[in-house]
């Protein structure tokens, strides 16, 4: 990211909002604020590839041929930015269920993931199918499911102000598409 740019592009919006960006506390503002996007939006940087590659750690599942027992981490928090205003998605949970083959993955990895995954401007749909293509490729398994309840900034803090709105998303991979029973796992 260009920190300089970001820097530059802040600057002209205090003063474009009326603000005096050499106001004692908006001096260090721009600084601020390339740092915080840098760190917020990672994710950014990395393809869905990349964030499977360095994330992919899987162990050999002890009964290769088990492949109808899932794995599920439920309540993964993580936050992103809406795309069309900038705004905050938050109290967003995801829960991740995948059926192994031969491998598993480090259960600590599906939570990183669903962090990276997050860190780019998002909407909640794609983040769901970035988050199950990533951890389809890194597990190998083409049976994944991903559930994702969200507040949205712009429909809460603005616009409508609709404060209890959540929004829940699914993305439903290979069995997870048919079998009802994998589905409920994601609930």
């Amino acid at each position: 990211m260009d920190q300089e740019k970001i820097k530059y592009h802040v600057r002209g919006l205090l003063e474009a909002i009326g603000e005096d960006p050499e106001r004692e506390g908006l001096r260090e503002t721009p600084d601020r604020v390339a740092r915080m996007l840098t760190e917020v939006l990672a994710g950014t940087v990395y393809s869905n590839h990349e964030i499977a590659e360095m994330f992919g750690k899987t162990f050999p599942l002890e009964d290769s041929g088990q492949t109808d027992s899932a794995v599920v981490m439920k309540d993964i928090q993580v936050f992103s930015y809406c795309e069309h205003h900038m705004a905050l998605m938050y109290d967003m949970y995801v829960n991740v269920a995948y059926l192994p083959k031969d491998r598993v993955i480090g259960l600590s990895k599906i939570a990183r993931i669903c962090d990276m995954a997050a860190k780019r401007l998002q909407l909640q749909e794609r983040l769901g199918k970035d988050i199950a293509e990533i951890i389809a490729e890194a597990t190998g398994s083409p049976d994944v499911g991903v559930f994702i309840s969200g507040s949205h900034s712009c429909m809460t803090a603005r616009g409508i102000r609709n404060a209890s709105a959540k929004t829940i998303t699914k993305t439903l991979m290979g069995k997870f598409r048919t079998d009802q029973k994998l589905q409920e796992l994601l609930d």
